[in-house]
């Protein structure tokens, strides 16, 4: 059985080729009907400049991992569905990416203690807690915001360890976000995004590949940014804080890029077309 963590690989950075491919999957394969031609996945990631090679390692370690499944469409043709046990985790995904940026008003703490033996349970919980968008308040006391409830509720349920929601922040939350949060770090990952694609070309002219290639570079990159920052509340972040300029530039290429990113995968790999076997 695939461990969950495994399979959500919440520390996945972005950029690589098996990053790029869980990007193609959880962007594409849902709308194309769930299932995609292996050759056609291949061709689709050749679009964002992985060698075929690469490509065939990087389906064979999603389907090792239990996010695809081989799936053999009408005639017999080689392609990938969707392990079933992934959806859950695409849909949390979807919400944390797609979802409406909602500033932090109240926040949850997770206290843990672990004895010494127990210490690799320590240091799972505190990158799972870290990878999900909590910051560190003290050693086994981390904090986040409260719309994270249900999936630290999860994480906790997997571990030895204690969640108040709704906690009340008395102190200066500025003060707070700065201790709790790595926020240059965060402060990075924004302008970086809005460095790399404030500047993209997305009128019709581009051709469909092109677009399909920006969209899922886009989608790849922004995705880390929600689990970097959670909603962390502008009124208590330095006023050039990036985080609206960054998620207003997504939202902008969501809509000139995504239905054409999906139309052009649905007649490279999607099941109305006859794929060519893949060798």
């Amino acid at each position: 059985m695939t461990e969950p963590a495994l399979r959500e690989d919440l520390e996945a950075t972005s950029g690589s080729a098996t990053a790029l491919l869980r990007t193609l999957v959880g962007s594409m394969l849902r709308p194309l009907g769930g299932w995609m031609s292996a050759a056609g996945t291949v061709r689709l990631l050749g679009s964002l400049g992985i060698p075929p090679a690469t490509a065939r390692s990087s389906i064979a370690r999603l389907v090792a991992r239990g996010v695809l499944r081989r799936a053999p469409g009408d005639g017999g043709a080689p392609g990938y569905s969707l392990d079933p046990a992934a959806v859950p985790m695409l849909e949390r995904g979807d919400a944390r990416i797609f979802g409406e940026r909602r500033p932090a008003t109240a926040w949850c703490l997770v206290s843990f203690s672990f004895p010494e033996r127990q210490r690799s349970l320590r240091h799972q919980l505190r990158r799972r807690l870290a990878a999900i968008g909590c910051g560190t308040v003290a050693d086994g006391l981390w904090i986040g915001p409260a719309a994270l409830e249900r999936e630290l509720a999860e994480v906790v349920a997997e571990f030895d360890a204690v969640l108040f929601v709704d906690a009340a922040v008395r102190s200066d939350l500025s003060a707070g976000l700065a201790s709790w949060y790595d926020l240059p770090a965060i402060r990075r990952v924004h302008e970086t995004f809005v460095d790399r694609f404030g500047a993209v070309d997305v009128s019709p002219a581009i051709g469909d590949e092109e677009a399909f290639a920006l969209w899922v570079r886009a989608l790849d990159e922004w995705r880390v940014v929600p689990y970097r920052d959670p909603g962390l509340p502008p009124a208590a972040l330095p006023a050039d804080w990036p985080g609206d300029v960054s998620d207003s530039l997504f939202r902008s290429l969501r809509d000139a890029l995504e239905q054409r990113a999906i139309g052009h995968a649905s007649r490279i790999a999607g099941p109305d077309r006859v794929p060519a076997v893949a060798r």
